[in-house]
């Protein structure tokens, strides 16, 4: 079935757990899926919406209603216009890059950007926590603040795990721009607004000027998650709870979560499954990060990031391959 369908092995175990689509026959005795003829059609059908982007919850959806051309069409439709909010945001970037190509002897226009005060302390302190310290890739110890004309975006990663946050905003004036900014840049969270001026001198907040980090920060907006509504809620307190009480897996000298959803759509940990694995201690950082209350947490493959989601910003931790050989720890 891997190889007439285009899904891995570990991929179709993953949507086997995930009750999106499981074998016909499981041997008692040697664990051996075996499927039938007839789930080919649905085995491709999830290898093609899975090469699109297409999350978990919306393949579930699809094959619910595969049945229904106008329920598939709206779903299909729905992740398009995904798509095409990702190709728009690529223009922008696109932008930054002939800007930054201009001759030199050109001066920048400087960029004004007001945005509530605590709306921007939060967003920053929801990202810090992913921020690298590689001294090989020093661009990446700073905070990316990209300025858009309705949201100013903060994003912080080491390569291992992402996290994304956003604040309104208030006025633009000037072009849209994405600089790299000090990690510890601060602001007075109990201002009403603030301005954040970007010029040729550097990023001015608050009357102090800083020097932006030079170098290119990754494209983050490719590994973005589609935000289809779907995944699984979850309160940040009880994952948190249940990544202590039931113990982790060691993989290649780390401490392992490993995610999954049972038949009920539910979010269990449990380290000897076959589920997804993350680092344990990423995984606190970043729930601990978005704050209290409810997250939704988004499994998408034993090789795709594993999205967590709050209302004003979100992370993606990298998995971790479960395939070597390892143990729980309690």
């Amino acid at each position: 079935m891997a190889r007439a369908s285009g899904l891995t092995v570990s991929a179709l175990r993953f949507y086997d757990g995930a009750g999106v689509f499981g074998p016909a026959h499981v041997d008692p005795h040697s664990g051996y899926r075996r499927y039938a003829p007839d789930q080919l059609v649905v085995a491709r059908l999830v290898a093609s919406l899975r090469r699109v982007g297409m999350p978990l919850a919306g393949i579930r959806e699809v094959l619910e209603h595969r049945h229904d051309p106008d329920a598939v069409d709206a779903l299909l439709a729905g992740h398009l216009h995904r798509l095409e909010q990702g190709v728009a945001a690529a223009r922008r970037e696109l932008s930054t890059v002939r800007d930054l190509l201009a001759p030199e002897e050109n001066p920048m226009t400087p960029t004004t950007v007001t945005v509530p005060a605590s709306a921007l302390a939060d967003a920053l302190r929801a990202v810090r926590f992913a921020v690298g310290s590689d001294p090989e890739l020093p661009v990446l110890h700073g905070i990316l603040l990209d300025v858009a004309a309705d949201v100013v975006t903060v994003v912080a990663t080491d390569r291992y795990r992402l996290a994304v946050a956003t604040a309104p905003v208030r006025a633009l004036d000037g072009p849209e721009r994405a600089v790299v900014v000090p990690a510890d840049l601060a602001v007075d969270g109990r201002a009403g607004d603030v301005a954040i001026r970007v010029d040729d001198a550097g990023v001015s907040v608050d009357g102090r000027t800083r020097a932006v980090l030079e170098g290119t920060f990754p494209d983050h907006r490719r590994l973005l998650p589609a935000g289809t509504g779907g995944g699984v809620a979850v309160d940040a307190a009880e994952l948190r709870a249940a990544v202590a009480a039931e113990g982790t897996r060691r993989v290649a000298d780390a401490d392992v979560t490993v995610l999954t959803v049972d038949a009920a759509g539910r979010i269990v940990v449990d380290p000897s499954a076959d589920g997804v694995g993350v680092n344990a201690e990423f995984l606190l950082e970043a729930v601990d990060a978005g704050g209290a209350g409810q997250l939704r947490l988004e499994l998408d493959g034993p090789l795709a990031p594993v999205a967590i989601r709050f209302a004003e910003s979100f992370s993606l931790l990298m998995p971790v391959r479960l395939d070597e050989p390892a143990g729980a720890t309690p």
